[in-house]
């Protein structure tokens, strides 16, 4: 079991930053795959990035964030962050942290292989 809470979201103008932190509980924080997700209103839930020990932190990126999102991860705090630049009106969400058991570049993106999820921070980007 995983209990993950999220936290850093917020208002913020375009072009600004923000970072979200996702703190975990529970089973060894080095036992778990990474991800980012997040759902804008009336849209799907989307996938934004993923970090895997697996794969010697391997970091992945969805496209519309490839560049401007970064994610890492704290393991002495059991801490997995997504550092937020050049933020656009389009990036406004709830974000989402999860955990996998194992995750690949091929099926990162896939919400399914993610076994617990937080509860979600919200980010308005303003124009």
């Amino acid at each position: 079991q995983v209990q993950l809470v999220e936290s850093g979201g917020g208002l913020v103008q375009a072009g600004g930053s923000l970072r979200l932190s996702c703190a975990a509980s529970g089973r060894s924080f080095s036992d778990w795959d990474w991800g980012w997700f997040r759902q804008a209103p009336g849209k799907e839930r989307e996938f934004v990035a993923a970090i895997t020990w697996s794969d010697a932190d391997g970091t992945y990126y969805a496209d519309y964030v490839e560049g401007r999102f970064t994610i890492s991860r704290d393991s002495a705090k059991n801490t997995v962050l997504l550092e937020m630049n050049s933020l656009k009106p389009e990036d406004t969400a709830v974000y989402y942290c999860a955990a996998a058991a194992h995750i690949s570049r091929r099926v990162a993106a896939l919400s399914h292989m993610y076994s617990y999820w937080g509860q979600g921070t919200q980010v308005t980007v303003s124009s």
